[in-house]
């Protein structure tokens, strides 16, 4: 997954275009009007998620899913919402826009789900979006912070995580800033969130006279070799390194560059806000910064207050493992979504969510999520994120929210 651009990702819509047939009958018109609302019955409500259990972003799907049922089971065992149950409808993409396809088109038309949520990864929910808004169903709080999540406006469109390239720039000036690099250089994937990443440095280095982008070089989606990368960015005598990488690459490119001799500061986005960068990385990621919208928790965190470690006993009673970031963001992706249901009222339907979700801001949780409020017109629910960065072993926040 990425909490992984301002064009859609032309590979993503290939693969949309190629399954297009099977999914033409499937008109905004004909959604509107059926006579009951998709999804919705009188004793449950059936959600829709496409995440990547068999893929490369497993170990943060994995736990986003479990935060979610989590959630959704507390709900269910307290009555439900206005006396629905919530049903939730998983369904694995390896994220691989083909499958992501097929899975969104087995949630809409099969499963017949009132709302997709948290689809994961860029490539999987752009298709995934344009197929619910032609069903007429909610597309929600997808993970990934892709413009296209909530660009050009639609009212069925609501994004959660502030686009990569804004924060990207204002994490970037801050480290430049703080740090004093003028020579930049920048790896970054092969695709369209690789160049969320590039636009994002090249805004920063625009707005800071006296910064250069010396270099930047590319590698294809799942590479494992990085040393023609790094020779290039090193020869170019760079003294800060972006990495527009998500979690293999960003513990390979570090380490490449490390055993290259390079040794000024690595930063990522906010794809790269990875427990497992931190856990599997070990000693040769240690001081790499990137951007975070929730803090990583640790349970033996002396700085934790009881509700969150309440939080997390339930959370390892139930899945024998440890929550994270992840199962954080799941929790409270399903959290939002029933607040807005609970006051849309008995007669659940997609206009009265709307309306719920438009006009009730969901406020800072004692998991250290931000606000978040969308409007009318609003269809993107934060712009503000922090940095982080890893100290022995484990990620830690190190400033306060900067404004993308």
């Amino acid at each position: 997954m990425q909490w992984v651009s301002t064009q859609h990702d032309r590979r993503a819509f290939l693969q949309l275009s190629a399954a297009g047939a099977s999914i033409a009958s499937l008109s905004t018109t004909a959604a509107f009007a059926q006579a009951s609302t998709q999804g919705v019955a009188k004793d449950q409500i059936v959600l829709g998620h496409i995440g990547d259990l068999s893929g490369p972003l497993v170990s943060l799907s994995k736990p986003s899913v479990n935060g979610m049922r989590m959630r959704v089971k507390e709900i269910n065992d307290q009555g439900g919402i206005n006396g629905r149950k919530i049903k939730l409808n998983v369904e694995d993409s390896g994220y691989d826009p083909k499958k992501g396809v097929l899975a969104a088109q087995k949630l809409l038309t099969q499963d017949k789900v009132f709302a997709m949520i948290g689809t994961l990864g860029t490539v999987i929910s752009l298709p995934t979006i344009q197929l619910c808004v032609q069903r007429g169903v909610p597309h929600l709080f997808p993970i990934t912070a892709h413009h296209g999540n909530y660009e050009p406006f639609h009212k069925l469109k609501f994004a959660s995580f502030p686009p990569y390239p804004e924060t990207t720039a204002a994490g970037l000036k801050e480290m430049l800033r703080q740090k004093g690099a003028k020579r930049i250089g920048i790896l970054y994937q092969d695709d369209e969130f690789g160049l969320e990443i590039l636009r994002g440095t090249e805004m920063a280095l625009k707005a800071m006279p006296g910064t250069e982008l010396v270099e930047k070089t590319s590698y294809k989606r799942g590479a494992t070799d990085f040393s023609s990368q790094m020779q290039k960015l090193l020869a170019a005598k760079v003294d800060f390194i972006v990495l527009g990488t998500i979690i293999r690459e960003t513990i390979g490119a570090i380490a490449t560059g490390r055993k290259m001799g390079y040794a000024g500061d690595f930063f990522g986005s906010s794809a790269a806000y990875m427990p497992a960068v931190a856990k599997a990385g070990g000693k040769v990621v240690e001081g790499f910064y990137a951007m975070s919208e929730a803090p990583t928790p640790y349970r033996d965190d002396p700085k934790n207050n009881k509700l969150l470690n309440d939080w997390m006993d339930r959370y390892k009673a139930e899945y024998k493992e440890d929550a994270d970031l992840w199962s954080v963001v799941g929790w409270v992706l399903i959290d939002m979504f029933a607040k807005a249901a609970e006051r849309a009222g008995a007669g659940l339907n997609t206009d009265s969510f709307i309306k719920a979700l438009e006009s009730n801001p969901y406020p800072r949780t004692f998991l250290g999520t931000p606000d978040y409020a969308w409007g009318p017109d609003k269809r993107l629910g934060n712009t503000q994120m922090r940095i982080a960065q890893i100290q022995n072993g484990r990620w830690v926040t190190i400033s306060d929210f900067i404004k993308g």
